[in-house]
């Protein structure tokens, strides 16, 4: 009977440690998938000139807004790129440290409208041929890579 308990204690724990082990391997081959970015903020004349070319923009501390992707047509935008009257919450949102990175993990595939928040609103300053405000297209086991240039307060 006791050997019978310990052949049983034993290969439970055989077991418990094959399982562990298995979860780990599971666990490092997770990919993440999502958008990654940086973002920008251009102030004042950016006019590029024969010797000297147009700055970059600096690091800003913002939150972003991701949504199912946005067409103009189902916003309403002013004139200087900010939107309002959105037909959805976000999807996900972050915010940006101070270098101005943000990553958002765990977006299924798809195309996304990247916002930012501003004090006069949400803004893009973007948008494709076919009206889709700031698209990001995820892709499977893929991490989408943007830079989102705040440019209403500069001169271009």
């Amino acid at each position: 009977m006791r050997k019978l308990l310990l052949f049983s204690g034993l290969l439970l724990l055989i077991l418990t440690a094959n399982g562990q082990t298995s979860s780990r391997k599971r666990a490092k081959k997770f990919v993440k998938q999502g958008i990654c970015g940086t973002v920008v903020e251009k102030r004042g004349n950016h006019m590029p000139t024969v010797d000297k070319p147009a700055p970059a923009g600096q690091p800003v501390e913002r939150e972003v807004l991701i949504y199912a992707v946005l067409k103009t047509d189902q916003v309403t935008m002013s004139e200087d790129g900010f939107y309002s009257n959105l037909p959805a919450q976000p999807v996900k949102t972050a915010r940006t440290d101070k270098r101005g990175k943000f990553c958002i993990y765990g977006l299924p595939t798809g195309t996304y409208s990247v916002l930012v928040r501003e004090s006069k609103g949400l803004y893009a300053n973007l948008f494709d041929i076919d009206g889709r405000i700031n698209p990001v297209t995820v892709k499977k086991q893929k991490v989408a890579s943007v830079t989102v240039e705040i440019s209403h307060g500069a001169v271009f």
